[in-house]
């Protein structure tokens, strides 16, 4: 599937982008922009599990690297991605491997979450359980976004974890695709972009995530103009 998208981008001169693994990176960089302003982290100083090294996983892991991310740690069926390690990789894992996981951290996925601040699940349901999330940093936000059934169910991790987001519509903060539809196609097509680079995809990451903020605002001064507001901040 990489092969193909590289393949193309250099044959093509039109934007080209794979709905499960730009939209979806876009998204949970959104999201995770607006979870770590609610724990009061930022983004270069907290480490990052990613459950899963497939095209998705390591599009979403390039992304957060992009935004300021600097420690990362991708985690397959065999355990955390390194440089170093030499089973089960292949040439996406270990040019991901040279920009991820710092430390040189082996071991499993539930080994690597300890004193994480942020889990982001590519993976399968029941890969993960609570005591990896409460062995966590302070404030842990966790996103299971394996479909249909996450990586731990949400109502498991009451009082455990601070943030938590899922890929399903049938809980809260569902971290969909479609959020990023139909603007980022919309802004390529306006100006006749040529393709979609790291640029756009950043400029639509955070304006997903101020969107909240600008919908909040509109809100309270909607209540307050309106003189249903108890308190005006």
């Amino acid at each position: 599937m990489l092969r193909d998208q590289a393949r193309l981008r250099v044959s093509l001169d039109i934007p080209v982008m794979h709905d499960d693994q730009h939209a979806p990176a876009i998204v949970v960089l959104a999201a995770l922009t607006n979870a770590l302003r609610l724990v009061d982290k930022r983004l270069a100083s907290v480490r990052i599990i990613v459950n899963g090294a497939g095209a998705a996983a390591i599009a979403t892991a390039r992304m957060l690297l992009l935004a300021g991310a600097r420690d990362v740690i991708l985690c397959d069926r065999v355990g955390t991605v390194a440089a170093d390690r030499e089973e089960h990789m292949n040439p996406y894992k270990r040019e991901i491997a040279r920009a991820t996981n710092p430390a040189g951290i082996h071991g499993t996925v539930s080994a690597a979450m300890r004193v994480a601040d942020v889990f982001l699940g590519r993976s399968a349901p029941g890969t993960i359980a609570v005591a990896d999330v409460a062995a966590m940093a302070r404030d842990p936000i966790v996103f299971a976004m394996a479909n249909p059934e996450p990586e731990i169910l949400p109502e498991a991790l009451v009082g455990v974890a601070r943030v938590v987001g899922t890929g399903r519509s049938d809980y809260p903060n569902q971290i969909n695709n479609s959020l990023a539809f139909p603007g980022v196609f919309r802004g390529a097509l306006d100006v006749h972009a040529r393709t979609f680079d790291d640029t756009m995809k950043l400029a639509a990451a955070w304006a997903i995530a101020d969107l909240v903020p600008a919908v909040a605002e509109a809100t309270r001064r909607a209540a307050a103009d309106s003189d249903v507001a108890r308190r005006l901040v």
